[in-house]
């Protein structure tokens, strides 16, 4: 039985055999030391009536390999098909996704010649979670899921990710301005576990501020660690003002597992014609290499992709007259890259990968909640007419058994204090408040709940109230 560490390989959809193809030649060129077993996921698996797109089988070789080589695939839209790519995170508990993006000046067109920025960003949780509801005819709701675990895992990665990487700063980007719980949490966990690492630079921007600082300044950043949303489109403008989204790899890393993969989709118009640059998936197994402990073999590879793009050998999306000495196709390009293993780029730095074993990450507790108290109910009420005949009607009902604070609408406190200039929809959140806190308040609500059904008044979501350890668990009606 062999010792090479065992890769699951998907050649994906579009262009993605082709891609893979090259990188798997690279590899093999360049004799990595690794076994290679295919599986097949992605548009063929859906068809065949596999909603996630992966087959029993497929996610029993996964699990068996130390490494998931994935080329792009095509998620069917509509008839609630799941990314492939969030099922596989998820699932396998691949927490950290990251992606470098680094200009290659002068070689591919940049205004940022100076770019080297990674971006961490936080991989399981956030919208992605992709709990959704619609509430009434009018009324969409997804939820926004951030735990302290998942913003510790991610963040205490982001800084041992810098210290292994001779990275000096670590940014965080967030909305807590505005979603004071949910970003909230992330950027207190971020002071938190900054102050285990005097040696690195901290610092926090607000995300919109810090996105458009990142497209006109991207050479004052160096680790960017983020929740999962803005990660996924940052991540995105990030490598494509380095250069090209088609040139930017990345990895996914868990506690139990690793994927690894290009950053750009699956391109099916350009499928079959050999034109596709398979940049993004051979610098994905440079990364893929580095995990598995094989340096030497990921600064060959990255090496002489360097040399190859330096020399002017460039696939028709980088290929520019006057600049470019040679455009090639997918197959021609990795030819190129094959023919440089064991050269250096001469304008371009050269990379050095030293031997270091995955990150390993010290685990924090988290202190647990010493007391939870109910305090009431968020009810959410589908309703046509105005706000304060909504109220007048609950107050009838609540009696002395709940309290109503306040109505909103799409997040606009309506009442009271309604103006007729705020636009509402069908769906009214009502903030009701236990007259008395006690063991029978679940109770209370609960015959509340009974009440408006028999007053036939549509409750479309209750969200119940919490104080912990004397803390307001929910956003105050001030902030609404």
């Amino acid at each position: 039985m062999s010792n090479r560490p065992l890769i699951a390989v998907a050649e994906g959809d579009g262009i993605g055999p082709e891609i893979m193809q090259a990188t798997l030649q690279i590899l093999k060129a360049a004799q990595a030391n690794i076994d290679i077993e295919k599986v097949e996921i992605g548009e063929k698996v859906y068809l065949q009536g596999e909603t996630s797109g992966i087959t029993a089988k497929t996610w029993e070789t996964i699990r068996r390999a130390q490494a998931f080589l994935k080329a792009p695939i095509t998620t069917p839209q509509g008839g609630g098909f799941k990314s492939l790519n969030v099922t596989v995170r998820t699932s396998l508990g691949l927490y950290a996704n990251v992606r470098p993006c680094v200009a290659y000046s002068p070689f591919v067109k940049t205004k940022h010649p100076d770019m080297d920025v990674v971006i961490i960003r936080e991989n399981e949780e956030d919208l992605y979670v992709g709990i959704e509801y619609q509430q009434t005819a009018e009324t969409y709701q997804a939820l926004k899921m951030i735990s302290r675990p998942g913003s510790e895992k991610i963040i205490r990665y982001a800084f041992e990710y810098a210290l292994q990487q001779g990275r000096k700063k670590v940014t965080c980007f967030s909305k807590d301005n505005i979603l004071k719980m949910t970003d909230g949490q992330f950027h207190k966990v971020f002071e938190e576990i900054g102050k285990e690492y005097p040696q690195i630079e901290k610092e926090h921007w607000i995300v919109d501020i810090g996105a458009a600082k990142l497209a006109d300044t991207p050479e004052a950043f160096d680790v960017i660690v983020m929740p999962n949303l803005y990660g996924d489109i940052l991540s995105d403008v990030a490598a494509q003002i380095a250069g090209s989204v088609g040139m930017a790899g990345s990895a996914n890393i868990g506690s139990h597992g690793a994927m690894f993969e290009a950053i750009h989709g699956s391109a099916p118009r350009r499928a079959g014609q050999n034109l596709a640059n398979p940049s993004g998936l051979i610098l994905a197994s440079v990364l893929m290499l580095i995990h598995l402990g094989q340096p030497q073999t990921a600064t060959l590879i990255h090496n002489a992709w360097l040399k190859t793009i330096e020399e002017g050998i460039h696939t028709y999306d980088l290929y520019r007259e006057g600049s470019s000495k040679q455009k090639v196709g997918t197959k021609e390009f990795a030819q190129a890259v094959v023919e440089r293993l064991g050269q250096q780029p001469t304008t371009l730095p050269a990379v050095h990968y030293d031997l270091s074993s995955p990150l390993s990450l010290k685990t924090q507790p988290t202190a647990p909640v010493k007391q939870k108290e109910l305090m009431g109910a968020d009810i959410f009420i589908e309703w046509q007419q105005s706000a304060e005949k909504l109220a007048d009607a609950l107050k009838r009902l609540a009696k002395q058994q709940l309290q109503l604070e306040m109505i909103s609408n799409r997040g606009a406190k309506v009442w009271p204090g309604e103006m007729k200039e705020t636009f509402c929809v069908d769906c009214y959140r009502c903030r009701f408040f236990l007259s008395k806190q006690e063991k029978q308040g679940a109770k209370q609500i609960a015959s509340f709940l009974a009440q408006l059904a028999e007053d036939q008044l549509d409750v479309t979501q209750v969200q119940y109230l919490f104080h912990f350890d004397g803390k307001a668990g929910y956003s105050s009606s001030t902030q609404l």
